[in-house]
């Protein structure tokens, strides 16, 4: 074993120098690595450092000689079910050398929990190109909605996109067919709202400002077409992200989404309509981590589209993703 001398990739940049190792050196723990810095084993640009000190492109790391781990790496590519492999490949909507979309169908959770057994997290593996890192979430969207879901290449990009997200960067858009029809026709949902209890059981309820756990919750709606005043079809933006935010907002100004047992209860079932939730992550808009923007539709799900027929609602045609 000698020293080596990493350069920090572009991919890299203001990642912490505690992370930089677990990525490159994942066996390597905390405690030792803080013993390396401490003793100036580990120098970036041949300065002592600590283990929270952020790195930047084109930094020297100086790394000495380490353990080889006795097991298999980290993030080694696992053996995945062509089966699932097939099942998530036939999600991408768009995919380059930085992100990849999905559209995930109603019904799958994004991650596995109590009973949850399938879902998109178990399936990324399918996802990999050569020993390329294995791809990772940037965000979740309910096991019952349906459409888009963005996805990093790498740690570095996951890192950017996932600042993007916090920092109300990227516009999203959402479909709903809900029962009723609002007045106003479109406006802006200002409720906010508070979690009650925990795991799979919590539930998420508006609630007073001055409630001790109450949260900021705004969503931005407008009517794109009606059948009657008895059921609508939403356009959903919103400006934060709360658990079961549309959700809930749609039920606390009267107009439940169709097929939401859990915030409709009976006025959200319609005889004739599936009870399934009409609630699909149609469009995002995002500045790439790569320069300029990226557009991005999802077609709707199958039980969205029969109820669009059965209504008289025209979608029109989903445009193809574009980089501008």
């Amino acid at each position: 074993m000698s020293v080596a001398m990493l350069t920090v990739s572009e991919d890299e940049a203001d990642i912490r120098l505690d992370r930089y190792f677990r990525r490159h050196y994942p066996h390597l723990t905390q405690g030792a690595l803080q013993k390396l810095c401490r003793t100036g084993q580990i120098r970036v640009d041949g300065k002592r450092v600590e283990a929270s000190t952020r790195l930047a492109p084109g930094q020297s790391v100086r790394v000495p000689p380490i353990p080889v781990a006795s097991g298999p790496a980290r993030d080694a590519p696992k053996t995945l079910d062509p089966r699932l492999a097939r099942e998530i490949q036939g999600m991408v909507v768009y995919s380059d050398k930085q992100l990849i979309v999905l559209n995930k169908p109603s019904g799958l959770a994004t991650q596995g929990g109590p009973g949850i057994t399938h879902h998109v997290d178990m399936m990324l593996d399918g996802l990999r190109e050569g020993d390329d890192p294995r791809p990772r979430l940037v965000h979740r969207i309910d096991r019952d909605t349906s459409g888009l879901l963005l996805l990093a290449r790498t740690p570095g990009v996951a890192a950017k996109l996932a600042a993007l997200f916090r920092g109300r960067d990227v516009k999203k858009t959402y479909w709903a067919v809900v029962v009723g029809r609002p007045d106003p026709l479109s406006g802006e949902i200002d409720q906010p709202l508070a979690r009650l209890g925990a795991g799979p059981g919590s539930i998420t309820v508006p609630a007073q400002r001055d409630d001790e756990d109450a949260q900021f919750a705004r969503t931005e709606y407008e009517v794109l077409d009606s059948a009657g005043k008895k059921f609508s079809w939403l356009g959903l933006s919103p400006l934060t992200g709360r658990t079961h935010q549309l959700r809930v907002h749609c039920q606390s100004i009267g107009t439940p989404i169709l097929g939401d047992p859990k915030y409709g209860a009976e006025k959200a079932h319609a005889d004739g309509f599936t009870d399934r939730l009409h609630l699909h992550a149609r469009s995002l808009v995002l500045p790439h981590p790569a320069g300029g923007w990226l557009e991005v539709s999802a077609e709707l799900p199958p039980h969205m589209r029969e109820t669009f027929r059965a209504l008289g609602f025209t979608a029109g045609s989903t445009p193809a993703p574009r980089r501008r």
